[in-house]
């Protein structure tokens, strides 16, 4: 426990969000996307979904997790950007790489959201966000709105508060400053799903019994709670006051790696299939030595024509971040797994069981010495010369 922590110091607590980050960094690409409405999208002739919509294409409803055609029919004159992965996440590792300037107690929750503790600088809290949004805007480029709190959840709610008061056809870039001793009051008129842990079906059951605000719940006795919700409701009437003691973890991990793809038509043939699990168990493998960790268990995901959608898995007898390993145990969950002629809407790969990085542990763990000098320097040719400068023969894949 830290010193302001146990001699009752409130702790200044930053949530980072950045705005509409992929479009945000197609922005620094193209500068004639500014200001027009845009969405980082699959193509709607194969099925795909919006990742990521322009604040200006948000003024008519588009949103992401959007089919991109239903995109097309609230903008007519909306533009499609096919993602590009590689760019978001150097974009990411600079935007990260600057708040560890700032400080080491860093958690990075996803590729655009982060939480810092700045309890040992001196400096007002407010002052210290206006500084860092302003850093991140005028060396990256890159906008983005903060929440900030004496602890995680208030910071987050904050974020989210904020953007949502600040909605226009441009980037928020919104600061939301909740002070020491008001958390309870902040809180209070907000939904009980803006709370963490309250999914649809707490929700259904807190509105059965009359609670709809973070202030209704605010009045139940914890004891009430806990008769109700078992263990979580200490959390619910924690949360629902304000309070979570909750530490910034600098070592916050993924639990797991996937990648899926939904195909243009629904697919029966059986090498079409495995040449798609290859390019996924790659892109998975790939992502794992990225970050320098690995998984023990495997899994599938299958999406039949009528969206009965099955996920598998197996585990490894040991520990691996190789593509090759990767795909061969979901070749056999797939053979395992769908029926034979049975179409294929969409057909998914992960790893989870994600443990230390890969660099601690001995090499006859995750393979052969020889398989994982290889595995590297396929990474660096596509590294440097992109993901189709080497790919698999076919014959490969039996």
């Amino acid at each position: 426990m830290r010193l302001w922590q146990w001699q009752g110091m409130p702790r200044k607590i930053i949530h980072i969000d950045l705005d509409a980050f992929f479009c945000a960094v197609e922005e620094l690409q193209n500068p004639e996307l500014k200001g027009r409405p845009f969405a980082v999208a699959g193509r709607p002739d194969e099925r795909g979904v919006v990742s990521s919509c322009s604040y200006a294409a948000r003024v008519f409803g588009v949103r992401s997790a959007m089919p991109t055609g239903r995109a097309l029919g609230l903008c007519p004159s909306l533009l499609v950007v096919s993602p590009h992965h590689r760019l978001y996440a150097q974009a990411s590792q600079q935007v990260m790489g600057r708040l560890h300037q700032w400080t080491a107690l860093v958690e990075q929750i996803s590729i655009d959201e982060a939480f810092l503790d700045l309890s040992d600088l001196p400096e007002a809290v407010e002052s210290l966000a206006r500084r860092l949004q302003g850093e991140i805007r005028n060396n990256l480029g890159l906008p983005c709105s903060l929440g900030v709190a004496t602890n995680k959840l208030v910071a987050k709610i904050a974020t989210d508060v904020g953007k949502a008061a600040n909605r226009s056809d441009q980037p928020p870039n919104a600061i939301t400053v909740v002070s020491p001793g008001q958390e309870a009051a902040f809180l209070a008129p907000l939904l009980v799903q803006a709370l963490w842990g309250v999914g649809p079906k707490t929700a259904a059951r807190l509105a059965e019994l009359g609670i709809r605000t973070i202030d209704d719940l605010a009045h139940w006795e914890e004891s009430d709670l806990v008769k109700v919700f078992g263990k979580s409701g200490y959390d619910l009437a924690r949360h629902a006051h304000g309070i979570d003691e909750s530490l910034i973890n600098p070592s916050h991990e993924a639990k797991s790696i996937s990648q899926e793809t939904t195909f243009a038509h629904d697919v029966s043939d059986t090498d079409t299939l495995r040449h798609t699990l290859r390019e996924l168990s790659e892109t998975v493998g790939r992502r794992l030595r990225q970050a320098k960790i690995c998984g023990s268990t495997v899994k599938i995901k299958l999406r039949w024509p009528d969206f009965t959608t099955l996920t598998r898995q197996i585990t490894l007898p040991q520990l691996t971040d190789q593509d090759d390993e990767i795909f061969t145990a979901a070749l056999e969950l797939l053979d395992k797994n769908r029926p034979a002629r049975q179409l294929v809407r969409l057909l998914g790969v992960g790893v989870s069981g994600i443990t230390q990085p890969i660099r601690q542990l001995s090499l006859w763990v995750t393979g052969s010495e020889k398989g994982r000098r290889l595995q590297s320097a396929l990474d660096e040719l596509r590294e440097k010369y992109g993901e189709e400068i080497v790919r698999r023969g076919l014959d490969e894949l039996d």
